[in-house]
């Protein structure tokens, strides 16, 4: 077993949570020949995505109250099983129907990486510190939708869609396995919650009515829906409207994931000198820019790849900034219930980006004039977020130095 404490622990711990990121990026570039295979129009194939967050985020309402009370691992082991089972389903489908319903099931199971892993680190860090291992963590996870669109564009290409689930059933096998007999039970037995209905509404509602943790996962649920905008058109506007090749289609996305690992790393830096609250602003500016810019020329009628890509790197910056200080500031009011929080921060974050998922799908109009346009909005969102919530209900120790001694 590692200790909880090393560098490999965390590098599994971003493995687990880059789940989610492998399992709606790897199949992106699938998207139109689903469509085409199936009979099915943008809206419906576009709702395997939605669907997958949908149950994605009730999953978690469960998974983090079960963490809670029994343990991070065995939790976590038994829903990347189900993440495979499903995903093997997934690549069994012979119809639209069945594959959002086995997408729901993956969803269910897929959920246990990414709050469970938040829930550990919340374990083990401190807030700050666990905001600075947030944003290495993330910064490690990169590597998924980094590799994940063009691994897709190889696979769909040679292989077919369906080689794509059966790769991820793999990968959740594996990572049950590295769970079950690499990582320790992270959650101190005292900290551990019973089981009962009205405890857990309970929670739920000191959760939910923690007007800093509202603020963050807020905040952070709107820059999150901004990006799950682009995932849910990137592949129509790219590949259908711009005509990109569908196994180059990984290499632009890739200009993304830069974005985003630059402003992590940017995070970890400044997380040297700066509080949380004072990077995570910085990040909004760069988010509502980006957004702001990708919106100007969709709108100006500048059709071409780089006035998509250039505007969402930049917005890629500003997200990889924010969603490490988002988690760390939403889970640092509440140590004894950790898995909770984190349940309620990604029902949150998921929800919402599933709203903006399906708005693409359903308002698509053959351009990049919607996805932008929901793109800049949600960074618009994020920044009032922060501003009226955030602002002025920091979480202990994230406010600027002045702030907490005045």
């Amino acid at each position: 077993m590692l200790a909880l404490t090393s560098v490999w622990t965390t590098i599994l711990l971003a493995a687990a949570v880059a789940l989610g990121p492998l399992a709606t990026d790897m199949y992106l570039p699938a998207l139109p020949q689903i469509g085409s295979d199936f009979g099915a129009g943008t809206d419906q194939v576009q709702l395997t995505l939605s669907l997958y967050l949908a149950g994605f985020a009730l999953a978690q309402l469960v998974c983090g109250p079960l963490a809670d009370r029994f343990g991070r691992k065995p939790i976590m082991i038994g829903g990347l099983i189900l993440f495979a089972l499903a995903s093997i389903g997934c690549a069994m489908a012979t119809s639209i129907d069945t594959l959002m319903l086995c997408r729901f099931l993956q969803a269910l199971g897929g959920s246990a990486g990414p709050v469970l892993g938040r829930a550990t680190i919340r374990d083990i860090y401190r807030p700050r510190e666990a905001a600075r291992i947030l944003a290495i963590v993330a910064s490690i996870m990169a590597l998924a939708p980094a590799v994940a669109p063009t691994l897709g564009g190889v696979l769909v290409s040679s292989l077919g869609w369906h080689s794509i689930f059966l790769v991820l059933g793999g990968y959740g096998l594996l990572m049950a396995l590295i769970v079950a007999f690499g990582i320790p039970e992270p959650m101190r037995p005292e900290y551990r919650q019973p089981l009962r209905l009205c405890t857990l509404m309970r929670n739920y509602r000191r959760i939910g009515t923690d007007i800093s943790f509202l603020g963050y996962t807020l905040t952070n649920a709107l820059v999150y829906a901004g990006l799950f905008a682009f995932l849910s058109g990137s592949s129509f506007v790219l590949i259908e409207f711009l005509g990109v090749a569908t196994e180059h289609f990984g290499l632009y996305f890739a200009c993304m994931v830069v974005g985003y690992v630059v402003g992590n790393l940017a995070a970890v830096r400044l997380g040297r000198k700066l509080m949380p609250d004072q990077i995570l602003l910085r990040g909004l500016v760069f988010a509502v820019a980006g957004g702001g810019l990708i919106a100007a020329l969709a709108l100006s009628g500048v059709y071409n790849v780089w006035a998509v890509i250039l505007p969402q790197a930049l917005f890629m910056v500003g997200t990889g900034m924010v969603l490490p200080q988002t988690m760390a500031g939403a889970l640092a009011n509440f140590p004894r219930m950790a898995g909770s929080a984190s349940a309620l921060f990604g029902f949150v974050q998921m929800a919402t980006a599933a709203v903006a998922g399906v708005l693409v799908g359903y308002l698509h109009d053959g351009t990049s004039v919607v996805m932008a346009t929901i793109i800049a909005i949600c960074a618009c969102a994020a920044l009032a977020s922060y501003l009226l919530l955030v602002q002025r209900h920091p979480a202990p120790g994230f406010e600027p130095q002045g702030a907490s001694a005045s």
